[in-house]
This record gives C-alpha cells, structure tokens and sequence, in this order.
C-alpha cells in the first residue's frame, strides 16, 4: 500500500478548493438565513428540494468511490497529507450537507397556516364567521413530508451499496478500479447530472407561475452562479475523478443562472408593483391595484386542485350551520347530514346532532 501511496502536492489545486469551501459555505450561509429570518420558506418547491438532495447525495458517493484508493492511503499518510488528498472528498461532503440543510430549514419553517385545512365558516344572525382548524393536511405539506422521506431512503441505500461494493471489490490500487466500482461510480455521476438537470425545472416552473422571489436567496444564486466554473475546474483537477463527478455541477450552474436571472426580473417586477418577496404591499406602498400574496395564491391553488378538501369544507360548513338552527337540505354536497323522516320532524339531524358530528371529530 505504501508503494502506490505517494502524495501528490499540488499548491495551486490545493488553494483553489480550500478557496472553494470556504465559497460553498459563504454562498449557503443566505439562504439559511433567510429562511431562518423570515421564519418562513415560502417560495421552495419541495421538489427542487428532493432532486437537489439526491443529486449532491450522488456527486458525494461518485468522488468517494473514484477517490476510495486514496482514501485508503490515510493510514500511511500523515495528517496534512491525508488531508490534502481528501480535499475533493471534503469539498462535495460540505456541498451535500449544506444543501440539505436547506431542505431542513424547509421543513422546520414551513408556514403553519399552509400545513392544515383551515375553513371560516359563515354564520348567520351577523354572527362573526367561525375559523376551524382541521386535522387534513394540505396537498402541499403531505407531499413534502413524503418526499423528505424519500430523501433519507435514497441516501441510506446508495451509502449501502457504495460501502457494499467497495467491500466486496478491492481496488489494485490507489488509482484502479474493479469493473462493478467503475459502473456503480459512473451511474452515480450520471445520475447526479440527470438529477442536477431536473432539480431546477420544477423551482424554475414554481417560480415562474407565482411570479414572486419567496424565500430564495439572490444573493446565494450570485455567489454560486459563477462559482460553478471554479467548482467544475477544483474537481476535475483532482487525481482519479473523471466527467461523470463534475457533469452534475456544471449543469446545476447553468439552471441555477437561469433561475437567478428570473428571480433578479420578478424583485425588480416586485418593486415596480410595492410588493416584498412574498407578494405582501411593502410599508407605505401607495399601490392600489389588487394583488395575491404568495401563501394565498398557494393556499388557493391547493384548495382547487383537492376534492379531499373541498368535501372536508362542505362538511364541516354544513355541522356548524346546524348547530346554529341553520336549515341545511341532505344533498350530495352534505352527505354527513341524516335525511328526516317523511314526517319532517327532523329526527335525522338530531341524532346526527347527538353524535357530535364531524365538528367533534376535529375537536379530538
């Protein structure tokens, strides 16, 4: 091992991605605290989200894999050494962990109000419309969650299989490969750049129809944009990696410049019309022409596009209408509501009134 374990020194490779972390970790630190700011992250796409994740998780096991020879010389080497031929290791390590922190601080700061069905139901007698809080989850907040799992799943069983395989299939050397490795290391790079590709169509599709910044950082998109080339050029200068380890960040630099580019129109859209990032009239805005701020027109796009919800909202209108001597004809659209009997003595609504009703349920 020793033999084929000699270190490379490299002063120009070695400052540039010691510059570069030091980068990725200043070009994240906006966007974190952004979020963490506002106390809210209205304005992601969870799919961006997913497909950002999964891709960084892929670039950081493809460079593992292309570097495990070296890797493996640490225990020869000594600490500088060690450190210095790990550096692209670290570099790509420091990427994924910071993009999911992001993916964190999504989930932590979701807006409350967007997580459940909330339903005012109007009552009669000038009574002030009733504001229920239901247990249903918003279209929006279960796909997250489920997609956060997804998340974790797809990291624990690429880990699993990158460890298996370089278990299983020792390298010669530091610098060789089996068969099985190279394959395994080559989807991974290519998967990382198909997943780079995507991850910013569904942001870029998001952004695009609510026409606002949210929670987007432009500062983080102006440090990373031109950062690409100086993360493609820190990487492929490293011993061992090949196209399949930079693709992917050479394509996310690209998306991500268009995606900057429409998030600098809409700021300056923003200003034009009085609006913040997230479509609220700014202080002292003068601008009278109606506007939808971002949390109402996605509370508003969710509820129109889930019956779930909708039925949730009938039902739930039709119990508290009862409750207060509010005749409600059963229908389709009340199908909780007990037909009376031909006598019309409205036994039908008492026992459902005596059951407590969905209102009850959502009380539980």
């Amino acid at each position: 091992m020793s033999s084929t374990c000699e270190p490379e020194h490299n002063a120009a490779t070695n400052a540039l991605t010691a510059f570069m972390c030091v980068g990725i970790t200043i070009s994240y630190l906006p966007q974190h605290w952004r979020i963490i700011s506002a106390k809210s992250s209205e304005g992601f796409s969870p799919w961006f989200l997913l497909l950002g994740s999964t891709s960084s998780a892929s670039g950081m096991l493809n460079i593992i894999v292309m570097q495990w020879g070296i890797i493996k010389c640490c225990r020869v080497l000594s600490i500088g050494s060690c450190l210095e031929s790990i550096a692209g290791v670290f570099q790509l390590v420091l990427v994924w962990v910071l993009f999911v922190m992001i993916l964190v601080l999504y989930m932590i700061y979701y807006p409350p109000h967007l997580k459940y069905v909330e339903l005012d139901i109007p009552l009669p007698n000038d009574l002030p419309p009733q504001h229920i809080k239901t247990p249903v989850k918003r279209e929006g907040w279960k796909l997250s969650i489920v997609l956060s799992w997804v998340v974790f799943f797809h990291i624990a069983f690429i880990i699993f299989v990158t460890f298996l395989l370089l278990a299983t299939n020792p390298s010669p050397d530091a610098t060789q490969r089996s068969r099985q490795l190279q394959l395994w290391a080559t989807f991974l790079g290519v998967s990382a750049g198909l997943l780079s590709a995507l991850q910013y169509a569904p942001q870029i599709a998001h952004t695009a129809r609510v026409k606002l910044v949210g929670a987007l950082s432009i500062p983080m998109m102006l440090l990373q944009t031109p950062g690409a080339v100086l993360m493609v050029l820190s990487i492929a200068l490293r011993p061992g990696t090949n196209w399949t380890t930079w693709i992917s960040y050479a394509v996310a630099g690209v998306m991500q410049g268009i995606l900057l580019v429409m998030c600098i129109i809409f700021r300056a859209r923003q200003h034009k019309l009085g609006l913040d990032d997230f479509g609220r009239p700014l202080a002292g805005s003068s601008a009278d022409h109606p506007h939808l701020s971002l949390s109402e027109s996605g509370a508003r796009s969710e509820e129109e596009a889930s019956p779930v919800e909708a039925a949730v909202g009938d039902a739930v209108e039709s119990d508290v209408r009862s409750e207060h001597g509010v005749d409600v004809v059963p229908g389709e659209e009340t199908p909780l509501l007990v037909k009376s009997n031909g006598n019309g003595d409205g036994a039908g609504m008492v026992r459902d009134k005596e059951r407590g009703g969905v209102l009850a349920w959502f009380r539980r």
